[in-house]
């Protein structure tokens, strides 16, 4: 009010000062700028040399100039034919200070500050400074935090300059005392409550702030409850109010939410129109809505993305797919799904991204998208999937480009970042079963940038000590056929591992074939020698002397192995969704030194739980396996199969379940069982968990003997499933920099007296 009363006194002055009679202007004079550019002023007063001017003409100009902002003060002069314009400039920001900020850091509030017209240097408006303290207050408002208060200083400083502090005191989130749904009858309470994120305090609260009020999480929850109706049926379902109250102390919140549910429809016709450039049929078949079920929008939005995803694979890329529901007197609804394909859209041109050491041809030919021809929504997807299948790159986008000057062709380029696929390592590990790990490895899978992979290692602990060297190509074949060569040595000392007191001196070599029978699907053929060498303790069990007395202690062993794995894993490592399985056979021909037969059945899913890939997951895992002789020969005792530890059944010692020799080892079997269930949750407390993973388990397990072993003396033999061992737990896996840790804390549920149970479990080197 100050302010516009000088005004009005300047322009009154001026009136006293000139005449009523208009002048023509020789030339204008500005006076006391200190910041503001002449510029500005002269631009907004709008007054040139020569120009004849009158007393409302001149006022009005100083109207414009003082509308700018800049000044607290105007005031016009005239000497002689000279226009003379006197400001006294507002004072400029020269500092901002923040205090008691912890939710918002500096950073965030000083930008947001700057977008409102504050900041260092700016010239000082005071109305400016209170709307920024009225929109600080609503965002905290928005997050619950009604308590919030704001005060502002404005401290002068020398020079026309002034300092701003602005304390801040945020308060606490208020917290949700009463959610109350009105006009609801199909649903209860309780169920519709389920939907919502903003939860009554609970137990819980510690770990999630489920019970914090926040503006964007009503609002969520409100569509979340619109979806339910929706997906249930309730077309006319609408919110007819939200009310959110505050306690005089506001610190508690009150919600009353009030709906009309309508009645309840279900799907009638349902038809495609438009431009049907794919066959009718083969639209109608990707559509999952059926006539007669309850009308469902989110079943409508997937008809919807499965009719652009097919007609996608046909070429035309932008096709537009629109639902036109039309609601009927007998409460169905019809629904139309009216398409307009575009053009059918080709790939001029594919780009690898990213790939400094890895040869473009390693990632373009998991690519089955082909440059010129046709565009294929799953095979762009389904070639990003493959990319991050070979394990070089840790990320993988496609971004989908269309050609300046064309309506009909786009360019695909495939971002990559590349994962550190190779490694020298000396390390000292350590696990209960084999005690103290020397390990000395060099691995490349992705060597010189070829995606081939070679590795040599050497292994030393109380149970192994290894030599070993593998590599293996890929693309041995242009079309996929991968070819792999391995030989090692390998000493083995069973009694370090809870089993018989024996040792073997193993030495082997292999040459192995993959065949890719679709793009999840592939056989592999290996053809291996073992030379092994059984060594019996002094304190060994009759089982194993009886075997060496009839067939020796030296084994020249040539054995073929087939094996058939399907994944459809999203990952290699800690996988989210999706399953594998896998089947072998592995047989020691007839004329080796022994002939035997081995199958195993391995698989597992993983499912999530929440809408949150990252979120709660379930998964399950499953092993079948059987073994046997051919021929004369008796069945290998140290070909058997093993249960316990933290690889098969958690909680018992590794390898101690089933059968026992005649000095109450374990002895292994033929036939092995087992299975776990696991509920996988994020790490708690930890943001950003992507190398951890932490999961509650359930296992069981265990192997058996479907022929008592040579020198055996009441051996209990057959498959007993009320013999199966059962365990839950807690795991813990992290992949640190030397590799990756595993814990897991089990409790037995039926163990014997027998069993050897095992409580605490670490290994390093392994991941669940």
């Amino acid at each position: 009010m100050k302010i516009r009363i000088g005004l009005l006194f300047s322009l009154a002055l001026f009136s006293a000062v000139v005449s009523a009679q208009s002048f023509t202007v020789e030339d204008v004079r500005l006076e006391g700028l200190q910041r503001v550019e002449p510029g500005l002023v002269l631009r907004n007063l709008d007054i040139d040399s020569g120009q004849s001017v009158d007393q409302s003409e001149i006022a009005e100009a100083t109207r414009r100039v003082f509308r700018t902002g800049y000044f607290d003060d105007i005031r016009i002069a005239r000497d002689g034919n000279v226009l003379i314009v006197r400001v006294q400039e507002r004072p400029a920001v020269s500092l901002i200070r923040l205090e008691g900020n912890k939710v918002l850091e500096d950073d965030a509030l000083l930008e947001g500050l700057k977008q409102n017209g504050l900041r260092e240097g700016d010239v000082f408006k005071r109305a400016t400074l209170e709307k920024i303290r009225q929109d600080l207050l609503r965002m905290y408002a928005g997050q619950g935090r009604y308590g919030a208060a704001i005060e502002a200083e404005v401290e002068p400083l020398s020079e026309n300059r002034v300092a701003l502090n602005i304390d801040i005191k945020e308060g606490k989130v208020a917290t949700i005392q009463h959610v109350n749904i009105v006009g609801n009858t199909v649903f209860s309470d309780e169920e519709l409550k389920d939907e919502f994120s903003l939860k009554l305090p609970g137990f819980w609260d510690f770990f999630s702030d489920s019970d914090k009020y926040a503006r964007e999480k009503l609002a969520g929850d409100l569509e979340r409850l619109r979806s339910y109706y929706l997906d249930r049926g309730y077309i006319n379902f609408t919110i007819d109010s939200s009310q959110v109250s505050l306690s005089p102390d506001k610190k508690h919140v009150f919600i009353t939410v009030s709906v009309t549910e309508g009645e309840k429809f279900s799907v009638g016709d349902v038809t495609v129109a438009g431009d049907l450039v794919v066959d009718e049929q083969e639209l109608l078949d990707a559509i999952t809505v059926a006539k007669g079920a309850t009308f469902s929008r989110r079943e409508m939005t997937e008809s919807q993305d499965a009719l652009v995803r097919k007609l996608g694979d046909k070429g035309y890329l932008f096709a537009n797919v629109s639902p036109v529901p039309k609601i009927n007197d007998d409460n169905t609804v019809n629904l139309q799904f009216f398409i307009a394909p575009g053009k059918q859209t080709y790939v001029r041109r594919i780009a690898i991204k990213g790939n400094t050491k890895t040869a473009d041809v390693v990632a373009r030919r998991s690519i089955s998208q082909m440059e010129g021809g046709l565009v294929s929504s799953a095979a762009i997807e389904r070639s990003k999937q493959r990319i991050a299948q070979t394990g070089y790159f840790k990320d993988v986008n496609v971004e989908t480009a269309p050609v300046p000057g064309t309506d009909d062709q786009v360019d695909l380029e495939y971002s990559v970042v590349e994962d550190n696929t190779g490694n020298f390592s000396a390390s000292v590990g350590f696990s209960q079963t084999s005690g103290a790990i020397l390990n000395l490895s060099v691995e490349q899978d992705n060597f010189l940038g070829s995606g081939n992979s070679v590795g040599f290692g050497i292994t030393q602990s109380d149970t192994i000590t290894e030599y070993k060297f593998s590599y293996v190509e890929p693309y041995y074949t242009v079309d996929g056929v991968s070819r792999g060569y391995n030989i090692y040595s390998r000493e083995t000392h069973y009694d370090e591992e809870n089993v018989s007191n024996y040792s073997t001196d193993t030495l082997g070599a292999g040459v192995n074939f993959g065949y890719p029978m679709d793009d999840y699907q592939r056989l592999n053929f290996g053809f291996n020698f073992e030379g092994i060498k059984v060594k019996p303790s002094n304190d060994v069990s009759q089982e194993v002397t009886d075997y060496i007395d009839l067939e020796g202690d030296s084994f020249n062993i040539f054995n073929v192995q087939l094996s058939w794995s399907d994944n459809h894993l999203n990952r290699k490592i800690f996988p989210t969704e999706g399953y594998s399985q896998s089947a072998s056979i592995e047989i020691g021909v007839p004329g080796s030194d022994l002939s035997y037969h081995k199958e195993q059945y391995k698989g597992r899913i993983y499912y999530p739980l929440s809408e949150d890939s990252e979120g709660l997951i379930g998964s399950l895992r499953g092993r079948l396996a059987f073994a046997g002789k051919l021929g004369d020969n008796e069945y290998p005792f140290f070909k058997n199969y093993y249960s316990g530890g933290l690889s098969s059944v958690r909680g018992f010692d590794s390898n101690s379940l089933g059968p026992r020799d005649s000095k109450d080892d374990p002895f292994g079997g033929n036939v092995a069982i087992d299975m776990s269930a696991e509920l996988i949750f994020p790490v708690p407390f930890i943001k950003d968990s992507s190398s951890m993973r932490t999961l509650l388990f359930a296992d069981a397990g265990n192997v058996f003997l479907t022929e008592c072993p040579v020198g055996s003396s009441g051996c209990d033999n057959g498959i007993k499933l009320d013999e199966l061992r059962y365990t839950a737990g807690f795991g813990f896996s992290w992949l640190t920099p030397i590799g990756p840790i595993s814990i897991a804390l089990s409790k037995a549920l039926n163990a014997k007296d027998t069993d050897d149970e095992r409580f605490f479990e670490f290994a390093l080197g392994r991941t669940f």
